[in-house]
């Protein structure tokens, strides 16, 4: 049986621990072990994130210990997955630019706040993770976000749909699903999830769920390859000494 963590916590908006729920049911659906934590500390134990097939972030702003931050790294660099959405993933630690690289963006804006009606188009890619989904319309915040240029991007939005200072450029295809590797890891980030009902859209439990099982998956496939996981960790953990 696979096991997975969800740690959740940071800003209440974001109703972390009824997503965590959500989560936790769309896991137990796919037979994983699942233990579920609203403490930071939960990151403490490298030997224990490392011997997990996911871990589940779900935890908006806040501030994180840099050795948390960097043994949630080492673990997902061995193999671990790493999978989530919203600010819960892509809003967390605002000032630990270790945790945005490793997740593969940062939010910077919503226009419009929370009550946007926008489009989420699935993309024709080289991973059958979301096929068989078609676009559909959500009414929630739509995400702005600075994007790894290496993430592979499975659907997108259309910006602008609200008015700003945005809307002088010209317009762009915002990612909303990607997925893209760390280390022997795989991860996945759904923007979709300002709050639990969000979240509960068919739509959108299916493509949690799938990104789920596919950022599970990396372990098996990947770990254990230690020695080249060490030599990758060395490089990687002499980068932001200077924040």
């Amino acid at each position: 049986m696979k096991k997975a963590l969800i740690v959740w916590g940071g800003w209440d908006g974001h109703e972390p621990e009824q997503v965590a729920q959500l989560f936790k049911g769309l896991l137990e659906e796919a037979n994983f072990h699942v233990e579920i934590s609203n403490t930071l500390d939960s990151y403490a134990d490298v030997e224990k994130l490392k011997s997990l097939d996911l871990i589940v972030p779900h935890w908006t702003m806040g501030t994180i210990e840099k050795k948390y931050a960097l043994n949630v790294s080492e673990a997902v660099m061995s193999g671990v997955g790493l999978a989530g959405c919203h600010g819960g993933m892509c809003d967390s630690f605002r000032n630990n630019v270790d945790w945005q690289f490793m997740t593969g963006g940062n939010w910077v804006a919503h226009p419009g706040n929370d009550g946007v009606e926008y489009m989420v188009n699935i993309k024709h890619s080289s991973s059958p993770l979301l096929e068989g989904i078609s676009d559909f319309k959500v009414v929630s915040e739509q995400y702005y976000l600075h994007v790894d240029p290496a993430v592979e991007v499975l659907a997108t939005t259309r910006f602008p749909v609200v008015d700003g200072p945005h809307s002088f450029n010209k317009a762009v295809e915002m990612p909303v699903v990607w997925t893209k590797r760390w280390g022997y890891g795989r991860v996945f980030y759904n923007s979709l999830g300002h709050v639990a009902n969000i979240i509960a859209m068919p739509e959108v439990s299916k493509i949690m769920q799938r990104g789920f099982l596919w950022a599970a998956e990396g372990k098996e496939l990947y770990g254990g390859k230690e020695t080249s996981v060490n030599k990758t960790r060395n490089i990687y953990t002499g980068m932001g000494d200077s924040q």
